[in-house]
């Protein structure tokens, strides 16, 4: 049975499936559908031009199907489609396409954690994590079961690959790799996910492939072209064929990876103070 707390509103104009709970002071516009078992928590707003699936669980204050964030964004924009089984958590921002006839789109069992944003046009996969204020912007794309840490920022038009992971505050201005790791403090590619890949039962041959056609692209002296078109003949009909499914299209290129020597940070280079006329050797230290 539906229940909607007496505080929400809710427009006759909007379809809500059977055994939907609105709860206070949630705000539901005209034209909006909301799937069977939906929960929304208080003071939830979705927009007109949102469609939402099944068994969705949306926290306190997200709103979702706002506006495209752009200046010139017309009188009639698009519209916002979040599949099932999705977790939806506080402060949560979605935004409808920009214009009429497209869609911005979530997929199943994903969880987007506090005050996430998914900008318009974005497509997001299907168990895709996305991770407390992370900023998706406009006309993204996130394969499926990629992960999205904290504080990460994606440019406009950026792709994330499949099974890749973003570490936190990463600055992504390029592709995402599938199946990689994007370190957070260089916002460079740093190996594979290899985590993510054993959790999501990859078996053995499956990454030993992975690691051979990650060599081929990052660590040979092939140009990027010549590296992905060697993976597809390669590793043509496996997982790792997707490397150049993906990277092969990419209008942004794709991010490099670190330098395999260590590195050190900027507060870890060593500091020599300036030997003062007259003043003694010894008294001369070197920090770091």
């Amino acid at each position: 049975m539906t229940e909607i707390h007496p505080t929400a509103l809710v427009s006759p104009q909007a379809r809500l499936g059977a055994d939907v709970q609105i709860g206070p002071f949630c705000v539901i516009e005209a034209g909006v559908e909301i799937g069977d078992r939906c929960r929304l928590e208080s003071f939830v707003t979705v927009k007109t031009g949102s469609k939402i699936g099944c068994d969705n669980k949306i926290c306190d204050h997200a709103v979702i199907g706002g506006g495209a964030q752009h200046i010139r964004a017309p009188e009639h924009s698009g519209t916002l489609v979040v599949g099932d089984r999705n977790q939806i958590r506080e402060f949560v921002t979605i935004h409808r396409a920009l214009h009429a006839g497209e869609q911005t789109i979530v997929g199943n069992d994903c969880l987007l954690m506090v005050q996430a944003h998914i900008g318009h046009d974005s497509i997001i996969g299907s168990n895709v994590i996305i991770t407390n204020n992370a900023l998706v912007a406009g006309h993204v794309i996130i394969e499926d079961r990629a992960y999205i840490s904290g504080a990460v920022a994606i440019h406009q038009f950026c792709r994330v690959g499949r099974n890749a992971m973003v570490g936190g505050q990463a600055h992504v201005v390029q592709d995402v790799p599938p199946y990689v790791t994007v370190d957070g403090c260089s916002s460079l590619v740093v190996g594979l996910n290899l985590v993510g890949l054993k959790r999501n039962n990859f078996d053995s041959e499956t990454i030993r492939n992975l690691k051979k056609a990650y060599r081929i692209l990052y660590r040979s002296n092939l140009t990027n072209g010549e590296a992905l078109e060697k993976i597809r003949m390669e590793f043509s009909g496996t997982p790792a064929e997707h490397f150049h499914t993906f990277l092969s299209p990419s209008k942004r290129g794709f991010i490099q990876a670190r330098s395999r020597g260590r590195q050190r940070p900027l507060h870890e280079e060593p500091v020599k103070l300036r030997v003062l006329p007259g003043e003694p050797s010894e008294n001369v230290r070197q920090a770091g």
